[in-house]
């Protein structure tokens, strides 16, 4: 498959990312002045519980696989900020992963902070890729933090494709936080179900 072809697809990605991103946060921030839009938003994210992990675990998963494709496959050589934000992003495929078998939704206690960490990273990866003149040194030997490997839709870059994942990640494990209301028997049932120890065989 073409390389071109591949960040076609990532690109669009990044796309869908901005979106769901903008929706929670205009959802979160109208909720945090409309009473009746709280209740519904918190029932919501009551909905989405159970496909929460799920969803973090596919964007990591994606992430580290594009990662790994652009520096095995397509030969775009890593530089020091890459492989910070390699260091944040591939040990949640793992972590997710286990938790999701676990159906322990506590991992954002741990894996939300490297995903912080992570986006930091990105966040100012980008920023130099635009504005070299920012680069205090980060990367003095190899190849330069600087340097554009591609640039879809005139903004989406590597390290934008990567903040956009932390971010995600983020947003979905922060989707559990709060335990519906209890006249929210639909929502609250959608907890229960996820908090359900799984049966033992023996």
């Amino acid at each position: 498959m073409e390389v071109t072809t591949i960040i076609s697809f990532y690109g669009l990605l990044a796309l869908v990312g901005i979106v769901i991103l903008a929706w929670f946060a205009i959802m979160a921030l109208a909720a945090f002045f409309a009473d009746s839009i709280a209740v519904g938003f918190a029932g919501i994210r009551a909905r989405l519980t159970p496909f929460a992990l799920t969803a973090a675990w596919a964007v990591a998963l994606l992430a580290s696989a594009g990662s790994l494709y652009f520096s095995e496959a397509a030969n775009y050589i890593p530089c020091t900020l890459c492989w910070y934000q390699r260091i944040a992003m591939y040990p949640l495929v793992l972590i997710l992963g286990i938790a999701i078998f676990r159906r322990d939704i506590d991992v954002r206690i741990y894996a939300i902070p490297m995903a912080a960490v992570g986006a930091v990273i990105s966040t100012y990866h980008w920023i130099i890729e635009r504005f070299p003149e920012l680069d205090y040194g980060a990367c003095q030997a190899g190849v330069p933090c600087t340097q554009k490997w591609f640039e879809e839709f005139g903004f989406i870059t590597l390290p934008f494709l990567a903040l956009i994942a932390f971010l995600l990640i983020i947003a979905f494990l922060l989707i559990p936080a709060l335990r519906p209301s209890a006249d929210d028997d639909e929502a609250d049932d959608a907890w229960d179900e996820l908090e359900e120890p799984e049966p033992d065989d023996d």
